[in-house]
């Protein structure tokens, strides 16, 4: 009834004054708020480039710098490596739960969130890269600051997900920011790639030869590196040392993005109609979405894929392929190129559907991998085929996260009595992806573990050469192959969503209407 009548009184003002340029006014209004512009999009997209420096280089490099500069034993560095993920894994719905239960406060729910982790983070993970001086209590220390630095990164990391449906009510618009968003990420990787790399690999110390190994062959001192009385000898506390300066860096640029982030994008406030739920009734509501439970299955097996590849790449190129001192700059031009790919698999989602872009974008990695375990060592051709490569992985970063914002939209559509579950679909949707990646993490390390795994070698057993060839290309494919079946079923098409976002649309104007006439009213009366 105060809706009607609102209207009525509305309708009786518009005789006395201008009816059109006034409803043209509100229009306009309306969408300008709506509108991000592009220094909005650019604050958003920098806040993601912590999370993809600091995971870039854990996961290239803190396998071997475990192995060899630390030089664990690899059951023990095996340990590090899936208990940290596997906290990391909990750690994101549990969050996401506190988060989804955080009260607005002037700065919005999300930022507070983000600012008050990042000083606590920068120092745990400068922690992770230093070495300490006594030997008993290793283990303890890399796997405390290792679970401590994830738990205060997933602080910063899922509100930073689930701010993606604050910034702006517009599907287009939360797209435009996500392709931002991606397009830093993947520079962050880069980003990561580069100063982790280049630094450490300034810094290599040479490798240890085994009692197989032709010592005084040239071509082998030349190939492993350190060996060649010429060259200048580098200690393992230079080692040590350079990847110390390597996380300080990453940790000023950690902090600078996040500063960034906080004074650069405002979060739009989103009243929550529904009552508060528990923890596990939360996990029941989502995973009881039908395209959402499908699309997390997806990419749990694709990022699987990538998550082995990354995690055992370095591993590979020193190791199997002998490129000592080029696996830094191999691991570059697989992030150049991916970079570089950004805005051609936006421009393909656009012009022929996410799914689509998901299936070509995948797929056109598997030659690659193939390539790299099939032709013999040579430096110019592992070049060449880790730039191609660098393609696929490149939708690999981008269509996750640009098809989520889609899934809670449908959910919106379905269940618009229940609002407020952003943080959740975010977190669980994390939480699945880097459990298992701790499993293949921890196993793949472990595998090395049971091929005989010399650290330091300056080669390694057949045993060893072979596991790493499965860890980097037979097991991706295979995972690679199940979750693209998966996405077989997955309901959510180009109609689909076009729909969703029309219904959408028309339930805000129906909102804002009422406020309108809500107004309106308030002030004849």
């Amino acid at each position: 009834m105060a809706k009607g009548e609102g209207g009525e009184q509305y309708s009786n003002a518009n005789l006395l004054s201008k009816p059109d340029s006034d409803g043209i006014k509100l229009a306009r209004k309306h969408e300008h708020r709506n509108r991000l512009s592009i220094c909005n999009k650019i604050s958003y997209a920098i806040g993601g480039a912590p999370y993809q420096i600091t995971g870039c280089a854990l996961g290239f490099f803190l396998q071997i710098y475990l192995l060899d500069v630390a030089q664990l034993d690899p059951f023990y560095a095996s340990i590090i490596l899936f208990v940290g993920r596997a906290w990391d894994a909990v750690t994101d719905p549990t969050i996401g739960f506190l988060v989804s239960r955080s009260p607005w406060t002037r700065f919005g729910r999300m930022l507070p969130w983000i600012l008050l982790s990042t000083p606590l983070a920068v120092l745990s993970y400068f922690l992770i890269w230093y070495v300490p001086p006594f030997e008993d209590g290793k283990v303890i220390w890399y796997l405390f600051f290792y679970c401590l630095f994830q738990t205060l990164q997933t602080c910063f990391h899922v509100p930073y997900s689930a701010l993606t449906m604050f910034i702006s009510s517009e599907q287009k618009e939360r797209d435009s920011a996500t392709a931002y968003r991606m397009t830093v990420e993947v520079l962050g990787t880069l980003l990561g790639t580069a100063i982790q790399g280049q630094i450490v690999g300034m810094a290599n110390a040479p490798c240890l030869p085994g009692p197989g190994d032709m010592v005084a062959d040239v071509t082998n001192s030349s190939r492993f590196g350190g060996l060649n009385d010429s060259e200048p000898v580098i200690s393992l506390e230079h080692t040590k040392v350079a990847y110390m300066i390597s996380s300080g860096v990453i940790c000023l640029i950690y902090v600078l993005c996040a500063v960034v982030l906080f004074f650069g994008v405002r979060e739009q406030k989103v009243d929550t109609q529904s009552e508060p739920m528990s923890f596990f009734q939360g996990i029941k509501l989502i995973m009881g979405h039908g395209p959402y439970a499908k699309l997390v299955m997806v990419f749990l097996f694709t990022s699987l894929a990538f998550m082995l590849l990354e995690g055992n790449f370095a591993l590979f190129c020193s190791s199997t392929l002998g490129f000592r001192n080029d696996f830094q700059n191999i691991l570059l031009a697989i992030m150049l190129s991916a970079t570089l790919a950004i805005p051609f698999w936006q421009w393909f989602l656009t012009r022929f559907g996410k799914k689509t872009a998901v299936y070509t974008g995948t797929l056109s990695v598997v030659p690659f991998m193939i390539l790299v375990v099939c032709l013999k060592s040579n430096l110019f051709v592992t070049y060449i085929v880790s730039f191609a490569a660098g393609v696929g992985v490149a939708a690999a970063f981008l269509l996750p996260w640009s098809m989520l914002p889609d899934v809670v939209d449908d959910f919106q559509v379905q269940n618009p009595e229940s609002t407020g579950h952003e943080a959740l679909f975010y977190s669980f949707y994390v939480f699945f992806t880097k459990f298992a990646s701790g499993v293949s993490l921890g196993i793949s390390t472990l595998s090395l573990d049971f091929a005989g795994y010399i650290s330091r070698g300056c080669s390694q057993p057949e045993e060893v050469d072979l596991t790493l060839k499965l860890l980097v290309s037979a097991a991706p494919i295979a995972l690679i192959i199940v979750g693209l079946c998966i996405l077989y079923s997955y309901p959510i098409d180009e109609e689909r969503r076009q729909g969703n976002r029309k219904l959408l649309q028309e339930q805000r104007d129906d909102e804002d209407n009422s406020e309108t006439d809500s107004t309106e009213l308030g002030n004849t009366v």
